[in-house]
């Protein structure tokens, strides 16, 4: 394994989909960038997700329009980069006539751009195979797109080598960030200003300054299921979603139906369950997820969890669940008072964090933003 040589103009630490974000919006600024990375491959959280690139729910304001320009984004770097785009838009059945006015609520929001609330008749039109009989309105939007994670993380790191020449030092651990100069368990690295990307490692780099944003690990549980013998219109989810994603979980109309499914569902929302099915190009459906709190999540998958998450879809689309392919578990960083955040450690040093599991919908727009304010000028 050789290290690198020659000066950059930035290092970033981590390989994940913050840290490729970064490297393209400093790269699209002409600067020589090197990526360095523990793992020889995408291991973390980017790759055990949906490749759901969610823009309808996300929280108002600047997550929201994080969402609406990473999906941009995404959608000129997939043409790039040779990265299907497997599924567009959200179905979101609902069964509890508690959620229709949170749609409601929140089509009538700028949100709503692009959205439509389906009744159970035009919803049945639409998409049979999805509407069972206890569906009473199903919110759809244009807005989202999805990948297969577990490829197109892999294929944007290649791109940007192949595009942009983009270094890339795989199986080296980051010791000491003192710009010009970062120390690795592969020799001296010479760069100008540095981004640290750390996924949910939160004791290796600036430890102290990551505990001032009080975080934590979240463990989730997701599967793979056969092929159900339909394609899927769109990503799925149900009423779960409404109290769990703030863009709608924030809206007054939301109360009443968080309290009936506290009442109903007080298990799931225990585990932190809430519905998501995505469909990739062989027809098999990634589904999930369920949300587990701890400084050291521990690495194994509650049997409980998985049978709640399989009840639900079955309740959502109107048909049994079809026998599980895969099953695994993913942690990512969490706050329970942000969605990211970006600490300066120095002038030149940069620490950004995810922590609420959107990486993947928010990374490309956080890029910019980390990039500009590091070496100025305009995003994009």
């Amino acid at each position: 394994m050789a290290s690198v040589s020659g000066v950059f103009d930035l290092a970033v630490v981590g390989a994940g989909i913050v840290g490729l974000s970064c490297a393209r919006a400093a790269a699209l600024k002409g600067l020589r960038v090197v990526v360095i990375d523990r793992d020889a491959q995408a291991n973390g959280a980017s790759v055990r997700n949906f490749g759901f690139i969610t823009v309808t729910g996300q929280e108002r304001g600047a997550v929201w329009n994080r969402a609406r320009r990473t999906c941009a984004i995404w959608q000129e770097v997939a043409r790039e980069a040779g990265i299907p785009i497997l599924q567009r838009g959200l179905w979101m059945t609902t069964r509890r006539r508690e959620a229709v006015p949170v749609l409601e609520a929140f089509v009538a929001t700028e949100m709503g751009e692009g959205c439509e609330i389906l009744s159970p008749a035009a919803a049945r039109a639409r998409c049979g195979d999805l509407v069972g009989r206890d569906v009473q309105a199903v919110l759809t939007s244009a807005n989202d797109i999805r990948v297969e994670s577990r490829e197109a993380i892999p294929k944007v790191a290649a791109w940007l080598t192949e595009r942009f020449g983009v270094v890339f030092l795989r199986q080296a651990t980051v010791l000491k960030v003192e710009p010009p100069r970062l120390e690795t368990s592969r020799g001296a690295v010479q760069a100008g200003a540095v981004v640290v990307c750390p996924g949910d490692d939160l004791v290796g780099l600036f430890p102290q300054r990551i505990a001032r944003y009080n975080v934590t690990r979240c463990k989730l549980q997701m599967m793979r299921l056969a092929p159900p013998g339909f394609r899927l219109p769109s990503a799925v989810m149900s009423d779960l979603g409404l109290v769990r994603y703030a863009g709608y979980s924030a809206l007054p109309q939301a109360a009443p139906l968080r309290a009936r499914l506290t009442a109903e569902q007080s298990e799931y929302l225990a585990y932190g369950i809430h519905l998501i099915v995505v469909q990739s190009a062989d027809g098999s459906l990634v589904v999930g997820d369920s949300h587990h709190y701890a400084a050291t999540p521990d690495p194994f998958a509650d049997e409980r969890v998985d049978q709640l998450i399989l009840e639900e879809f079955a309740a959502a689309t109107g048909r049994p669940a079809p026998p599980a392919l895969e099953r695994w578990t993913g942690t990512y960083s969490s706050a329970a008072d942000r969605m990211m955040f970006i600490d300066a450690p120095a002038p030149d040093i940069r620490l950004a964090m995810v922590t609420s599991g959107s990486g993947a919908s928010t990374g490309f727009a956080l890029g910019e933003e980390i990039i500009t304010d590091l070496f100025g000028g305009s995003a994009g």
